[in-house]
């Protein structure tokens, strides 16, 4: 069996990437080589792959592009024909309009925040469609929530206890823990039933 590296040891972005790192473990090794150690979990894992290739300590993707548009999500009138700009905000202004649509029990959540921040251009009459249209989602028997690529833990909670019902949490764990201590050739660490033969 292959056994993961200490990260120290690291010497390409590539090697870096084939194993899985817990963003404290990311975040200590950031700190070690003068990086910035702030960010989700996976902007720190692409600022050290960047300089453990380059040895450049500025990553591309922290320099950010003002937005373009100057538009007063706090205060300006809203309807359903303003369009969503890209220095969109959930103010409690946007809130208010919602409400006024779609009754006093709209509240945001994940996925809607995500269309809205995704949909630069479109109307806030094309994102209440769309709030009915994930709200009658989610109402659906059987329907499960959509897990980000980046959460591999979850996802592999949820394909292991479907292929093994009977598992307990515990079990689930060990597994998971052998599992992420081998390499992956494309970074995902998912379920396979020849995972069982690890333990």
């Amino acid at each position: 069996m292959t056994i993961r590296p200490d990260i120290t040891d690291i010497k390409t972005a590539a090697d870096l990437r084939q194993w899985y790192w817990t963003k404290t473990e990311l975040q200590a090794h950031a700190k070690a080589l003068n990086l910035r150690s702030v960010g989700a979990k996976f902007t720190i894992l692409d600022r050290i792959a960047h300089f453990l290739d380059t040895a450049e300590v500025d990553w591309p993707g922290d320099i950010r592009v003002a937005p373009k548009s100057k538009f007063d999500w706090h205060a300006a009138p809203l309807s359903a024909d303003t369009p969503l700009t890209d220095n969109y905000r959930n103010t409690q202004n946007v809130r208010r309009f919602f409400k006024s649509q779609l009754g006093d029990s709209f509240k945001f959540n994940i996925a809607f925040m995500e269309w809205m921040t995704e949909n630069t251009g479109k109307t806030l009459g094309d994102a209440v469609l769309a709030y009915q249209a994930l709200k009658s989602q989610t109402a659906t028997p059987g329907t499960q929530t959509q897990i980000k690529p980046h959460n591999q833990f979850n996802q592999y909670c949820r394909d292991f206890r479907a292929d093994n019902p009977g598992a307990s949490m515990d079990t689930m764990r060990k597994f998971w823990a052998l599992k992420r201590a081998q390499p992956s050739a494309d970074g995902r660490h998912v379920y396979h039933r020849d995972d069982l033969a690890l333990g």
